[in-house]
C-alpha cells in the first residue's frame, strides 16, 4: 500500500507539474473559456469539467499502455536502456533543467483549437469536454512532453528489468515485486493532476466565481517554485550523471 502511495503520489506530481507548464496551462484555460460559457447552470459547469478531465486522463492511458508496452516488448529497446541509458540521461537531465529555469528556450508552444473544430465542439454539447479533454492532452510541448515520459519512466520502472537494472547503478532501488496494474492506474492518475487547474475553477465557477482571480495568481506563484525547484534538481542531476558516467570522476 505505502509502495502504490509513493507511485501514485509521483504520478499525480509529474501531472501537476505538467497542468501548470505554459502550454498546458493556455489549453486549460481554453477549456475553463469553454465551461465558463453556462456558468449559470453549476451542474452543466461541474460534469463538462469532470468530462475533460476523463477525456484527458484516456488520452494518456491510451499512450501509456502503447508506449509501455511497446518498450517493454521489444528486445532491442530493453537492452539500449540497460546499456546506455545511463549515459543518455545527462544531457537529458541538463536541457530540461535548464529550460525550466529559464536557461534556454525553445520555439513552439501548444496547439490550440482550429476554428473547424471549435464549431464541432460546440455541436457536442456537454460532451464537447470529452472531446476537448482529448484533443488538448495531445498538446505536447517540451516541458509537458518530458514529464510524461518521466510517468513512462516509472512505469516501466515498476515493471521493466532493464529500467531497474539503470535505477541500481544510480542507487536507486525499486521494490522486487511489480506494482500490480500500474500501466493503467499511473496514468490515470496522472491524467486527473494535468486537469487540477481546471478542476479547480470548475468548482469556483459553479460555487464561487469571485475566486477566480486570486486562484490564477495562486497558481502563477506556484508554477514558479515547482519549476524553478525542479528544474534545479535535474540541473545537479545532470551534473552527476555526468561526472559519474561521462568523465568517470566520481
Amino acid at each position: 500500500m505505502i509502495t502504490y502511495a509513493i507511485y501514485g503520489g509521483a504520478a499525480f506530481y509529474l501531472g501537476l507539474l505538467t497542468s501548470i507548464s505554459p502550454c498546458p496551462l493556455a489549453t486549460n484555460i481554453a477549456a475553463i473559456s469553454y465551461i465558463g460559457r453556462k456558468m449559470g447552470d453549476s451542474r452543466w459547469v461541474i460534469a463538462a469539467g469532470f468530462l475533460y478531465t476523463l477525456g484527458r486522463c484516456l488520452l494518456y492511458l491510451g499512450l501509456a499502455l502503447l508506449l509501455a508496452l511497446t518498450a517493454m516488448s521489444i528486445p532491442a529497446v530493453s537492452l539500449f536502456l540497460q546499456q546506455y541509458m545511463h549515459l543518455v540521461l545527462a544531457p537529458i537531465f541538463l536541457l530540461l533543467g535548464m529550460f525550466l529555469v529559464g536557461l534556454v528556450t525553445f520555439g513552439g508552444g501548444g496547439a490550440m483549437m482550429s476554428e473547424g473544430m471549435q464549431k464541432r465542439v460546440d455541436s457536442l454539447g456537454i460532451w464537447g469536454a470529452l472531446l476537448l479533454g482529448i484533443l488538448f492532452a495531445v498538446a505536447f510541448c517540451p516541458t509537458s512532453a518530458a514529464w510524461f515520459f518521466g510517468l513512462i519512466a516509472l512505469i516501466l520502472g515498476s515493471d521493466a528489468g532493464a529500467i531497474t537494472a539503470i535505477l541500481a547503478k544510480v542507487g536507486i532501488r525499486l521494490p522486487e515485486a511489480s506494482l500490480p496494474g500500474s500501466t493503467v492506474v499511473l496514468p490515470v492518475i496522472y491524467g486527473i493532476g494535468t486537469a487540477v487547474p481546471v478542476l479547480l475553477v470548475t468548482f469556483l465557477l459553479a460555487f464561487s466565481a469571485k475566486s477566480i482571480g486570486k486562484t490564477y495568481n495562486m497558481l502563477s506563484k506556484i508554477e514558479w517554485w515547482a519549476r524553478q525547484t525542479t528544474g534545479w534538481v535535474f540541473v545537479l542531476a545532470g551534473v552527476w550523471f555526468s561526472l559519474k558516467y561521462a568523465f568517470e570522476v566520481l
